[in-house]
């Protein structure tokens, strides 16, 4: 039940949702910056150093291409009133 409880808080509004619909660049942002994490998570590849030992980086082309990806889902998603 604690972890419903939290969950709810860490949702975006309905209000920021329908204004990032709409285009509004600062709740584009807002959409965004709440799917940051996630947009690393998948972003994040493994490579060997010259020793063979992984290591972990942040693909930046991939990261933003998911970032534009879901600007343009936003963008196109349309509200059912």
């Amino acid at each position: 039940m604690a972890n419903r409880a939290k969950a709810k808080h860490n949702l975006l509004s309905f209000p920021i949702i329908a204004a990032a619909i709409n285009g509004n660049v600062d709740a584009i942002n807002v959409v965004v910056k709440h799917y940051a994490g996630y947009i690393t998570a998948l972003s994040t590849r493994q490579l060997y150093d010259e020793n063979g030992m992984p290591v972990l980086f942040v693909d930046e082309e991939m990261r933003r291409r998911l970032e534009t990806k879901l600007i343009t889902r936003i963008l196109s998603f349309k509200l059912i009133a």
